[in-house]
């Protein structure tokens, strides 16, 4: 906030624990006929007796209220017992711009499906708009979320700081029920109330009232040598928005486009012309705006208040308790529609005073413009730009002669630095806004005192969320870097920069091409120019290339000589259309266990960034959440630009989301997720043993053979990769009709047992569909003719399981063949006779007929076939089809069979429970 205090000769009355940082004033005279108020340690909070009607928590101890009193604040519903009263330590929402370290903006997006409380008004959030952060675990209504301060996680190094250590960073509430204080041991979770706390990095979770006793520095807890250490990840990002720097789509409700934070909700609506009273309860209800800019905005809180009350005061500390300004109301004033304040004793009901002078009468004015009053000196907070120093802030005095050349000099003075020279630094104005964090540097003979009013007259809101910094004004080396995608492929780096130029008009003496991938269609770009980075970054979205639409992605800079030892980031992939909404949530929650950096969403731009961000560390792993498609596109990627990779064959995992999912049985990851914890996800990767697959690589020459034995060329010889099996025939004609299907009606298929359905159907309409296969098919295996037997499907397969889990070779032994293994350079080659036999497969019935097992297969084909690879089918022309193996074998993780290793309970190795325990999986 704009920690500013009102410097008055008060000085020896003695503030509040509630009060205010504007502090030096004595609150206002309660009037005769307010409520007591009960004081606190914890800043902010303003308690009054209630009784309670319902069954109500305690949001410090979480025990149940036995009885009918309780004492809640009237800024932010914290409720507690009357015992309790002097063992809070949860500060009030209005106070927490003050507990910001590192302004972080948020990444709002819609809620999850699980129950939890907002931030900001700890009321539940079931049944209401409410929004979430997509990186930290911050909720809030959409109404509230405006008053949220940047305080998100602190996950990468801006420009050219240095973060020398760590730090825990706490969140309150919403933890697992089951959750153990990491200091008393005690149960400090609750599903009743906003209660606890819980660091978003290492998941140690405490009480509000034991964190304290927590050791400052964070160890990263069990994930930490799988996490991608924010001190490694440099990103310039200055006027990027943190939802382009994490590569996150903005998914949030209209309210979240049309402001730089979140535009305020009515709580009840007001019909124009409908006088806001209610003469039955006795309440006034006003419009009231915080400043011009919610003028313009018609953004605006509802007050209700008693018809009767007799005190400007009371309505003003009502007012700024809805927008959630912890100030002295005698610092302010109302005004009624733009008009000259109102300063007499009864300012809503004028019909009272001794000479019963009617001011209003009946109709009083529903809209109120909240105002500071001008003051003619001021305590300012101004915060040290670096971070290693002794002091986070110091008070500096100011006047209205005070320029900010002169607190600059104030400042270096207090902060022992007398000999540094004024003009080597800046003062900085930072909004630490809930959406974006938005930086002014002031001119050196700016008044301060005027900006600081300037401020308020825009928003009270925005005052109490600014922050005034003293940062070092040395010129910085700036480097953006962009990747582009959906450029034309095989082409030279001469070629992409005419491109760009044409396009884009990029400026060559501030971009240059720092990689090409050819076989992608990308290129990355540095730029030293934060201007044309945004340009470029901004014109790409709205620019396409051959009817391509081209994709633009921020991609940090990992500064992989600062990893631990042992540290081996997991790099995810999440396909979110895959399994439903449940692709969705394990993005969210990965976001949340792990760094977001390290989380990518392959609906935007695909495996391509994930691995160009991670091409210069030694070593890593990935995790891919997603079907058997989606497992196939990053290793074809993988494949594609391994040679640039400095980890060219890292292990890979998979969190099954598709329908078969194959390659996940083989591997012990299970048939589908079906909503695992994330947290116990990540554990087991870290436990997973490494294994080998074969990989092949399959030529499609479609060619057209005449009467006389000629081949005629049909179209261009195409290669594609295989990993789990190629089917020709009628297993591929059923995936193309499951194809076809889904590509007129996308919205149905959201789940397994739907997709199952599908296959079902299509099955039994092929039932007395006969295909001679052998008659159009010649084949051979290492260069030996294979005679065919009457079938209508040829299946080829790299892995022992086909179909959802079918054992289509079958585990009796036979001695013409070797027992299979995906890693024993082998195809082995089955034929099916129809339907029914698949289905007999699929039942486990019978197996397949096995015909042979090599490492060169040659088919001919004389008509157009359905073939599939990897459930991805197409209809191919007649030709040639070579199958064999593709370079060095693929490095796969399978899940162990022993049980997880139980976290320990230790503060540097422990993790509670993950965030995502109690909304992470669907």
């Amino acid at each position: 906030m704009a920690d500013s205090a009102r410097a008055k000769q008060e000085n020896s009355i003695t503030e509040s624990p509630h009060a205010s940082p504007l502090s030096g004033r004595k609150r206002a005279q309660q009037s005769p006929g307010s409520r007591s108020r009960y004081s606190v340690s914890a800043p902010g909070h303003c308690f009054r007796k209630v009784t309670l009607t319902k069954p109500t928590f305690c949001h410090n101890c979480s025990d149940f209220i036995w009885g009918i009193i309780g004492f809640i604040c009237e800024v932010c519903n914290f409720m507690c017992h009357e015992k309790c009263l002097k063992t809070v330590r949860t500060v009030c929402s209005c106070m927490a711009p003050t507990l910001v370290r590192v302004p972080v903006a948020h990444c709002f997006g819609p809620a999850g499906p699980k129950k939890k409380f907002c931030c900001v008004c700890r009321k539940h959030l079931e049944g209401n708009a409410s929004v979430r952060c997509e990186v930290c675990e911050l909720h809030a209504h959409s109404d509230c979320a405006m008053f949220t301060c940047g305080d998100c996680r602190v996950c990468h190094q801006d420009g050219n700081q240095d973060i020398d250590k760590f730090l825990h960073h706490w969140r309150e509430g919403n933890i697992p029920p089951g959750s153990r204080c990491e200091v008393c041991r005690h149960t400090c979770g609750s599903s009743d109330v906003l209660v606890g706390m819980r660091c978003e990095w290492c998941g140690v979770t405490t009480h509000a009232a034991c964190y304290v006793a927590v050791s400052p520095e964070c160890a990263l807890g069990r994930l930490r040598n799988m996490l991608l250490p924010p001190m490694c990840v440099r990103v310039c990002s200055r006027n990027f928005s943190k939802m382009h720097c994490y590569r996150i789509s903005e998914r949030c409700q209209n309210e979240l486009d049309n402001s730089d934070e979140v535009d305020a909700q009515i709580p009840a609506p007001v019909k124009e012309g409908q006088l806001a009273t209610t003469p039955d309860s006795g309440k006034q209800v006003l419009k009231v705006f915080d400043g011009d800019d919610a003028v313009k905005r018609n953004n605006f809180r509802l007050v209700s208040i008693p018809r009767l009350t007799k005190k400007e005061e009371v309505v003003q500390e009502s007012a700024l308790r809805a927008f959630y300004i912890p100030d002295d109301p005698m610092d302010f004033e109302l005004q009624c529609n733009g008009q000259p304040c109102l300063r007499s004793e009864d300012i809503l009901n004028r019909n009272g005073s001794l000479n019963e002078k009617a001011v209003f009468k009946e109709n009083v004015s529903e809209v109120w413009l909240l105002r500071s009053k001008p003051q003619d000196t001021e305590v300012l907070k101004i915060y040290s730009g670096w971070l290693k120093v002794t002091a986070p802030f110091v008070l500096i005095s100011v006047s209205r002669n005070s320029t900010v050349d002169s607190v600059i000099k104030e400042v270096l003075s207090q902060l022992g630095r007398k000999d540094d020279e004024p003009s080597g630094f800046n003062l900085m104005e930072v909004f630490m806004g809930s959406k974006q964090i938005q930086r002014q540097v002031l001119t050196g003979q700016e008044l301060l005192l005027d900006k600081l009013q300037e401020i308020r007259k825009i928003s009270l809101r925005q005052m109490n969320q600014t922050r005034f910094y003293v940062v070092e004004s040395r010129n910085r080396a700036v480097q953006v870097n962009l990747l582009l995608e959906g450029l034309p492929v095989q082409q030279t780096k001469e070629e992409y920069v005419d491109l760009l130029q044409e396009h884009l008009a990029i400026k060559s003496h501030v971009v240059t091409i720092s990689h090409v991938y050819g076989s992608q269609g990308a290129v990355a770009l540095e730029i030293s120019c934060f201007s044309e980075a945004e340009r470029i970054y901004m014109l790409a979205k709205d620019t396409s290339v051959n009817n391509k639409q081209l994709v633009s992605l921020i991609i940090p800079e990992i500064m992989h000589k600062k990893f631990p030892k042992c540290g081996s980031p997991l790099l995810v992939f999440v396909n979110p259309k895959s399994g439903g909404l449940k692709g969705l949530e394990l993005l969210h929650s990965f976001r949340k266990l792990l760094n977001p950096h390290q989380v990518f969403d392959m609906s935007n731009g695909g495996p391509l960034p994930g691995l160009h961000m991670f091409r210069d560390v030694l070593h890593f792993r990935v995790l891919v959440c997603g079907g058997d498609g989606t497992v196939g596109w990053v290793l074809g990627v993988l494949e594609a630009i391994r040679h640039k990779l400095a980890c060219p064959e890292p292990p890979i995992g998979i969190v099954p989301l598709g329908t078969g999912n194959d390659l996940s049985r083989v591997l012990r990851w299970g048939a589908g997720y079906s909503g695992e914890d994330p947290h116990h996800i990540l554990l087991s990767v870290e436990e997973a043993e490494e294994v080998q697959m074969d990989r092949w690589t399959i030529l499609l020459d479609a060619q057209e053979i005449t009467e006389d034995g000629k081949e005629n060329c049909l179209e261009p010889p195409k290669i594609v990769q295989m990993n789990n099996y190629f089917g020709l025939g009628i297993d591929a004609e059923l995936s193309l009709d499951f194809h076809h299907a889904r590509e007129e009606e996308p919205g149905k298929f959201n789940s397994r047992f739907h997709n199952k359905g599908v296959y079902l159907k299509a099955g039994l309409q092929k039932l007395s569909h006969t295909r001679n296969l052998h008659r159009d098919l010649k084949l051979q295996v290492d260069k030996q003719d294979v005679e065919l037997p009457s079938i209508e499907g040829l299946i080829f397969l790299n892995i022992p399981s086909w179909g959802s889990g079918a054992d289509l070779w079958g585990s009796e032994g036979d001695s013409r063949f070797e027992k299979p293994r995906m890693d024993d350079g082998l195809l082995e080659v089955v034929g099916v006779t129809g339907v029914v036999h698949m289905g007999q497969v699929q039942s486990g019935m019978r197996s397949g007929i096995r015909l042979a097992q090599g490492n060169y297969v040659r088919i001919t084909a004389t008509k157009p076939l359905p073939v599939q690879v990897d459930g991805e089918p197409w209809i191919q022309a007649p030709g040639h089809m070579v199958i064999s193996a593709a370079g060095p074998k693929m490095r796969m993780l399978r899940k162990s069979k022993h049980k997880q290793k139980k976290p320990s309970t230790s503060l540097k190795e422990g993790r509670s429970e993950s965030p995502s325990s109690s909304d992470g999986g669907p």
